[in-house]
């Protein structure tokens, strides 16, 4: 059944079992559980109110689990496929082979879930950045620091429901499939990876630890493995052991978005890739009580029965997408840079996204054909493939020169209040953030790309429009948000999903062009294994 409540009837499952039994008339005795199948909210009106799917069980316990549970065979005896890189799309492609009867070798140039906290608490202790590990490489790859957020627009390509049955099945909360913005958390979610990983080696998978590819097996134009490094050392620069060659049947390309090593090597190599657009921008913070109050249309902000409020905001601005990115409600700014002498921020948010702060990427679409026609002259920018990856890397270069010259160190990100930003104005004084690097005022109006700046500009002072209050001082701009998206594409038959030229290379994921987020990097490596099942029975 579906009903529209108030926020406190949806509050608890016995506040709605009282509304069901009021409302329809039903004997609240004879109501033994009542399930929530979809639930969203709806703050359009003053009044808020939430849409409730309800399963309501009469004189009956559910007989059936609350989600559908995935069967995982013994296939030590399989096939060998490698699977590159340990992040969502390559956990789901894996954990898909193993449906198939094959055994996956997943190596992961990264460290595992739990030793990546230690580098990550270096980050912002020490202003050290580990280039092996960080908030994008090592086990759960970005998805795994940040947030776990799992809503996603792709219906297309996958079954987003099965995504989301897995993620159960290994220890999230069963309110991730009635969610309409469904979240693991930030803290949660390390757990749920660990828990995948043991599936895979339980069922007679191989999963190996800093251990980096570097080359591809080749030979008439088919893969057969992969040549790697096992990396020992904890900081830069990486002085692994003797290379190793892995053989197998194939191979899934699933390294995330920021693996550039990989993206030159397959330059270099002539493996067909592609410049892809992206988008960048900063990371827009403001006190999460501000806005409650402006999504809730409320002065008390969100009360006891509501979550932290989402935004979400578009437009076209001079013939450009600009747009919030990645809401954390009740969350914090993270430093995610993958090298040393650069700055990039991410969001994220722990399960109970209680924090002070919400913040969002809030970025700027840009498309290959747009790099070489950015106005500033320290962005010389080649004609390639890979011109987008190195607008993005000079971009974030230029950001941590920024902060070194307003008085930064290491990680500490420049900074200005909105409002200022969008008048042309110095921030002489700073709010206080979550980002725990630290910050230091900047003008990000005069020196981030002035197609970039302006389309900011003009983005902000019409989302201010539309939310009063928005537009204001109290929130501050942390640049730079660059790591959107791949800045390649590596070209694959839409059909089987094979590289375009080489046989058994099965690019996939975010990493290389086909995904955006958790759940459709997840979905995509599923399909991708699927692929790989059809090749190597053949």
């Amino acid at each position: 059944m579906q009903v529209r409540v108030m926020p406190q009837v949806a509050y608890s499952e016995q506040n709605i079992a009282d509304y069901v039994s009021r409302e329809a008339g039903i004997d609240l005795r004879t109501i033994k559980h009542v399930r929530v199948l979809k639930k969203s909210i709806d703050a359009r009106q003053r009044q808020v109110m939430v849409n409730l799917t309800l399963r309501v069980y009469i004189n009956e316990m559910p007989t059936d689990e609350a989600y559908v549970k995935t069967e995982y065979p013994d296939v030590s005896k399989g096939k060998r496929v490698i699977v590159v890189g340990e992040g969502p799309c390559g956990l789901f492609a894996a954990l898909r082979l193993i449906e198939k009867g094959i055994k996956p070798i997943v190596i992961e140039r990264g460290k595992n879930v739990r030793e990546r906290k230690k580098d990550l608490a270096l980050i912002k202790s020490q202003q050290r950045v580990d280039s092996e590990s960080n908030y994008s490489f090592g086990e759960g790859g970005a998805g795994a620091y940040s947030d776990g957020k799992l809503y996603t627009r792709s219906k297309k390509r996958g079954s987003v429901e099965k995504i989301l049955n897995v993620f159960c099945q290994f220890g999230a909360s069963t309110s991730i499939l009635s969610d309409a913005h469904p979240h693991i958390g930030t803290d949660k979610l390390p757990a749920v990876i660990e828990a995948m990983r043991n599936q895979i080696i339980a069922s007679g998978g191989e999963v190996h630890f800093q251990t980096k590819m570097t080359e591809l097996l080749i030979h008439n134009n088919k893969v057969y493995g992969v040549m790697a490094t096992p990396l020992n050392t904890p900081l830069n620069p990486p002085q692994g052991g003797k290379s190793l060659c892995i053989k197998a049947d194939a191979v899934i390309l699933a390294t995330g978005h920021s693996a550039r090593d990989v993206y030159r090597y397959l330059a270099s190599a002539g493996i067909d890739i592609e410049a892809k657009g992206i988008a960048v921008g900063v990371r827009l913070e403001h006190p999460a009580e501000l806005i409650d109050q402006i999504q809730y249309h409320n002065r008390n902000g969100r009360g006891k029965y509501l979550p932290a409020a989402e935004y979400s905001f578009v437009t076209q601005v001079d013939n450009r997408g600009v747009y919030s990115f990645c809401m954390c409600p009740g969350g914090f700014i993270v430093p995610a840079a993958t090298d040393k002498e650069q700055i990039v921020v991410n969001g994220m948010s722990p399960s109970n996204r209680g924090g002070k702060w919400s913040n969002s990427g809030m970025v700027v679409e840009v498309r290959p054909e747009d790099v070489a026609e950015i106005e500033n002259s320290k962005l010389k920018i080649e004609n390639s493939a890979l011109k987008v990856l190195l607008f993005q890397e000079e971009l974030e270069r230029m950001c941590w020169q920024q902060g070194l010259q307003n008085g930064g160190k290491g990680q500490m990100a420049p900074a200005q209040r909105m409002a200022d930003f969008v008048n042309g104005r110095l921030s002489y004084d700073l709010p206080q953030t979550s980002y725990t690097p630290g910050v230091v005022a900047s003008p990000l109006h005069f020196w981030m790309p002035r197609e970039i700046a302006s389309r900011l500009q003009k983005g902000f002072a019409f989302f201010g429009k539309q939310r009063k209050g928005f537009l204001t001082n109290e929130a501050l701009m942390i640049g730079v948000e660059t790591r959107t998206s791949a800045p390649v594409r590596i070209l694959r038959n839409a059909e089987t999903l094979q590289h375009v030229s080489i046989e058994g290379l099965f690019p996939a994921g975010e990493g290389a062009g086909y995904a955006g987020g958790i759940v459709s990097a997840g979905v995509d490596g599923e399909r991708v294994a699927d692929m790989v099942a059809e090749f190597i029975s053949e």
